[in-house]
């Protein structure tokens, strides 16, 4: 089962938010702009955080979090049957009202029938007005007619007669599955790693704990396949049977303890005048949790000690390294139910990671490993959802994994960004996918303030030092080497998705002593940029006719980064007017001729 839409109501910093979900989802944005209130909107439906007051935006007394999900397998749609729509989809909404009051209920396809209705049935428990309903041939012939007997009575006419019934789909009357409260994990497995916490916390054997949940699959796996074990627990069970008065058969154990049997003789004797008894009963133990509490998780890094006395990085690698471990399982496990053909369950299909700021602790290179274990859980089966601030977590060819949480000018609700539509296809998603050895960086585009997207190096390695130079740089402008001028418009259709504000720098090409053929071209590639530019998004800024003939460089040469760099740098070096105007509007300021 895998959560396909989310739709958020007056939750925190978000007032009205539908979101499309993916396997893989990347929360981003500034600080204080709503990103952790996304995430916790989800922790907030599954139930691993509470709702309090302050969680309710603006002054409003009711919020809701609502989960579409789909990808249901033959367990999910037995358990969801009621809710079960014609595409196989279920849809739940999770309620809380101010105060501290919350409920589930689910969207059901309601007969437009009143009395088909179950949040009618009970008006129907009267044996005269039930019978003279079309429903009447599934009542009980005799007996008390109750509100279950009408409810069954329903839903055997429905499915009998279904093309015939006309409905409508809205949220049920009822709490959902008719359950006050709604049992943990009945929509799958939650792992939920926060930013800060005790790293140990992790690392416990409790069923609470990311170690614990796994520990409990190895433990059972060891319970079904190890011959000693099974014999082992076995026996255990027979003996704890010998401590009883009776065996599981309700026969006399003659081989009981005589202690046991004179303890309880002891106790009758001094309640005689009561009448009364004691009976000792013993229960065999549940071998497997007996295990899980008796384990302690030791870390030896040439010190052998428990997690808490390592440092904050070991700390953070030990759970980085219970996630890859996982994911190695998921896709294990997915490779394997691959051949029980296709109703067979995976694994991780009910499977939610939820991760907030994994990051921290870890150098750029364990980040990128972690990365790689996220895409692993999200390709085996899971749902991976995680908050971060490090474009490590960032790959741009998952452009639709990517959610952008901010605020416009001036306003205090979060809205969330994303990309649902395919960008590119066939060469052109080619090429923007090799852009990323030329650019490996470029996932902090979805962090910057503003973009400026360049033809290449020379212009990446010259327009930041002449805008330190002049006093127009700025540290959350983020520069962007397209790789060439034929790359660029990729690049705006994803700047243009996320309404993320660009410059888009490229040059003329209309250099003298070109031939028409070539300066033709060169005026296609630059139509190309000019016709996909959004100008409530962005604008181009062209260079004359290049960025060495701007700068006044020889022509000719090689390793035209550095040329251009040692020239600008020259005791000599003189900025025109032209390029320090060019180079400031790219900075977004405006510079008077």
């Amino acid at each position: 089962m895998k959560i396909e839409k989310i739709t958020i109501k007056n939750w925190r910093s978000i007032k009205d938010q539908v979101i499309y979900a993916q396997d893989l989802m990347v929360i981003i944005g500034q600080n204080n702009h709503g990103k952790s209130n996304l995430l916790s909107s989800i922790l907030f439906f599954f139930g691993e955080i509470k709702h309090h007051d302050l969680d309710f935006h603006k002054g409003s007394t009711e919020l809701f979090v609502e989960l579409q999900f789909g990808c249901l397998d033959e367990s999910d749609n037995t358990t969801f049957k009621k809710y079960l729509t014609s595409e196989g989809k279920i849809v739940v909404r999770k309620t809380a009202y101010l105060g501290g009051s919350f409920e589930y209920r689910g969207y059901i396809e309601n007969p437009t029938e009143e009395w088909l209705q179950e949040a009618n049935a009970s008006a129907y428990t009267k044996r005269e007005l039930a019978s003279s309903l079309q429903f009447h041939p599934f009542i009980p012939a005799t007996g008390r007619i109750s509100k279950q007997d009408i409810v069954n009575a329903q839903a055997a006419y429905i499915q009998q007669n279904r093309d015939a019934i006309k409905f409508s789909y809205e949220l049920e009357a009822t709490n959902f599955l008719g359950l006050k409260s709604v049992a943990s994990g009945i929509f799958g497995e939650v792992y939920f790693i926060p930013a800060v916490k005790e790293a140990s916390d992790d690392f416990t054997s409790k069923d609470s704990s990311v170690f614990g949940k796994m520990y409990s699959d190895v433990v059972a796996l060891m319970s079904e396949s190890n011959d000693e074990w099974k014999t082992t627990k076995e026996n255990l069970g027979k003996l704890f049977e010998t401590l009883n008065k009776k065996d599981k058969d309700g026969n006399v154990n003659e081989g009981r303890p005589k202690q046991l049997s004179d303890f309880e003789e002891e106790l009758a004797t001094e309640l005689v005048t009561w009448g009364a008894r004691v009976d000792i009963e013993i229960s065999s133990p549940d071998i497997e949790s007996v295990f899980k509490a008796n384990t302690q998780v030791w870390v030896d890094d040439g010190v052998r000690t428990d997690i808490k006395r390592k440092g904050h990085g070991l700390q953070r690698a030990l759970t980085v390294a219970l996630i890859q471990v996982v994911a190695k399982r998921a896709i294990a496990a997915a490779a394997n139910n691959g051949d029980e053909g296709e109703g067979a369950r995976k694994v991780s299909n009910s499977r939610y990671f939820i991760f907030e700021e994994p990051e921290l602790y870890l150098h750029p290179q364990a980040q990128r490993s972690l990365f790689d274990s996220f895409v692993n859980l999200s390709e085996s089966g899971s749902q991976v959802i995680l908050c971060t601030h490090s474009s490590g977590l960032i790959d741009v060819e998952r452009y639709k994994s990517i959610y952008i949480a901010t605020k416009e000018t001036g306003s205090d609700e979060t809205t969330v960004k994303q990309c649902v539509d395919d960008l590119f296809e066939g060469d052109a998603k080619k090429d923007f996918n090799l852009s990323y050895w030329i650019n490996p960086d470029r996932g902090e585009l979805f962090f910057a303030s503003k973009v400026v997207l360049l033809e290449g190096a020379t212009e990446k390695t010259v327009f930041p030092l002449l805008a330190k130079k002049i006093g127009v740089f700025r540290y959350d402008y983020t520069l962007i080497d397209c790789g060439s001028k034929d790359n660029i418009p990729l690049y705006v259709k994803l700047l243009n998705k996320f309404k993320i504000p660009y410059v888009a720098v490229y040059d003329r090409d209309h250099q003298q002593g070109k031939g028409a053929d070539a300066i033709a071209s060169a005026n296609t590639s630059t139509q190309k940029i000019e016709d996909v530019i959004d100008p409530a998004v962005g604008k181009s800024l062209v260079l004359v006719n290049d960025i060495e003939e701007e700068l006044g460089l020889p022509k000719g040469g090689s390793s035209k980064p550095y040329i251009a760099l040692n020239h600008v740098t020259s005791q000599g070096f003189t900025l025109s007017e032209g390029m320090k105007q060019k180079i400031s509007l790219a900075y977004g300021i405006e510079v008077e001729a």
